[in-house]
């Protein structure tokens, strides 16, 4: 685990296995953590490569300008982590940020996946994040994290684990987020729109999504695979927002897959 500092933030990043690189972005939340079971899984083949992003966890406690400033965090700490090159697996708005990096950077990915993301803040996104944005206002972690399992899990999933998401959440309230950082990270993946860059994207790409994802619905991962040339879309019965979680071995499974296919 190491801190690096860029563009006026101290930013959090840690490394295990070895392999080839592979950069893991969560979502909003931004922490690490949320790759906890994948670090696992994934370590034993490959350098896998994390970090806390700007406003959020170990890294500073500041507000974000945008999605393409997270991006240059990323790629500062692949620049601390001495890769050049990597598979890059982002999840929400850590796929808006490899959007973000393949175009500006594309020679710095060798394939990206962009797991449950949007193309841009319509005004379904408008409506459900500016929930949450008042939420924080009204100063409601509690009520915060409650809402957030509601997204990113599917009701089997509540049903069967509620006793372990009730700890989640209260864990989530006690750690969250400046909220005044959280509020500029909402704004920013409503403000990111790169459809029009999108025909210009040059990295292999897999689009990844579940049926039954409400807080980043099917429809913009169909938009990516649709702008994106060559892009690949899977498209997963259940697992809600966070399959990663949820149908851990599939998703795995698919990207693992997705991964071997390149040369690296």
């Amino acid at each position: 685990m190491a801190t690096i500092e860029h563009d006026g933030a101290s930013i959090y990043w840690d490394c295990a296995g070895h392999g080839k690189p592979l950069m893991m972005v969560a979502g909003l939340g931004g922490v690490a953590t949320y790759w906890t079971p994948q670090i696992q899984t994934f370590s034993h083949d490959y350098r896998v490569i994390v970090h806390d992003q700007r406003g959020t966890g170990r890294s500073s406690q500041i507000p974000v300008v945008s999605v393409e400033q997270m991006a240059e965090d990323a790629i500062a700490v692949m620049d601390a982590a001495g890769v050049d090159r990597a598979f890059y697996l982002g999840h929400s708005t850590g796929g808006a940020i490899g959007v973000a990096l393949a175009l500006k950077h594309p020679d710095r990915l060798a394939g990206l996946v962009i797991n449950a993301s949007t193309t841009h803040g319509d005004a379904y996104r408008r409506k459900l994040l500016g929930l949450r944005k008042t939420l924080l206002e009204m100063g409601r972690a509690d009520a915060y994290a409650s809402y957030t399992t509601l997204l990113l899990y599917p009701h089997w999933y509540i049903n069967e684990h509620h006793e372990q998401l009730l700890a989640d959440e209260a864990r989530t309230a006690q750690s969250m987020a400046n909220p005044q950082a959280q509020a500029s990270r909402l704004e920013a993946i409503l403000n990111f729109d790169p459809r029009e860059h999108l025909a210009k994207l040059d990295v292999p790409t897999l689009v990844l999504c579940a049926e039954d994802d409400i807080l980043t619905p099917l429809y913009f991962s169909e938009e990516y695979a649709k702008l994106i040339p060559k892009a690949q879309l899977i498209t997963l019965k259940t697992g809600g927002h966070a399959a990663s979680r949820t149908v851990t071995a599939q998703y795995d499974q698919i990207v693992r897959t997705f991964f071997e296919s390149l040369p690296g």
